[in-house]
């Protein structure tokens, strides 16, 4: 015969309190399920979402800049042939040279110009044209609307410069000037996406610090603390130990008590 006591109860609680802890050693976690704590895990679900957020703007900031550094590639490719273009203006205009001479540098200057022509048609990121004149926005934060936004250029400027014919000195001339002012676009284009690639670098250094300031407090509110679990399962063992000693000497007492009736 046995005599159930209030040990038996307690020693279930103690089994109970020592998986719980078992779980939150061995995931790493405090707060498992939403039996463990339904507020706790709703706050660390939201934080996750919001980290998630941080960690996919992080990357489109980072396409921003390869956007960026593309478009300036080309733009700085298209520099180099204005300004050969320029050159080749110049050495048109000298006196010294024959109709021949000019139509010679014309040659490479309608070369040149289809050189230009095709990087404005042509180049692109990602099958995006670069130079269609549309507006490019990056979703670089967590939240709607955190936008940062870049207008590149047309390369309508390109028009002017395939109208360019140094076979004279008179178009060389006008050459001069249409390629001083292609160069002034180019150079404020070039300005304006240099402006918008520092923009996204410190947006980028911004987010990080956001994704790392939510992952202390997720983990403040998530993680386990080892040194104190540790602490509560060998509290917890002693407990259970103690009361199955406790049971098997009540039932023990109960069994002398009969064996004497």
């Amino acid at each position: 015969m046995k005599i159930q006591s209030a040990s038996a109860n307690f020693l279930n609680q103690t089994q109970q309190t020592n998986n719980k802890l078992a779980e939150q050693l061995a995931t790493g976690k405090k707060v498992n399920t939403a039996a463990d704590d339904a507020a706790a895990l709703q706050i660390i679900d939201r934080l996750t979402s919001q980290q998630n957020g941080f960690s996919q703007a992080v990357s489109n900031a980072y396409d921003g800049i390869s956007y960026t550094q593309v478009s300036e590639a080309n733009l700085s490719g298209v520099n180099d042939a204005v300004s050969r273009i320029q050159e080749l203006s110049i050495q048109a205009g000298n006196g010294a040279l024959t109709d021949n001479d000019r139509a010679a540098l014309q040659e490479e200057v309608v070369q040149l110009q289809s050189q230009i022509s095709e990087t404005f048609e042509n180049a692109s990121f990602a099958g995006k044209p670069l130079f269609d004149g549309q507006a490019v926005s990056f979703q670089v934060g967590a939240d709607a609307n955190t936008n940062q936004t870049v207008n590149p250029t047309d390369g309508s400027f390109a028009s002017a410069l395939s109208t360019i014919d140094i076979s004279t000195q008179a178009g060389a001339q006008a050459a001069i000037d249409i390629s001083k002012q292609a160069n002034d676009e180019i150079n404020a284009q070039r300005a304006e996406l240099g402006a918008f690639q520092n923009t996204l670098a410190s947006t980028i250094k911004g987010l990080g610090a956001q994704q790392e300031n939510i992952a202390a407090s997720q983990s403040r509110i998530q993680d386990t603390d080892y040194a104190l679990a540790i602490s509560q399962q060998v509290s917890n063992d002693i407990l259970a130990q103690s009361s199955v000693a406790l049971r098997g000497q009540a039932n023990q007492s109960a069994e002398s008590i009969l064996g004497l009736l």
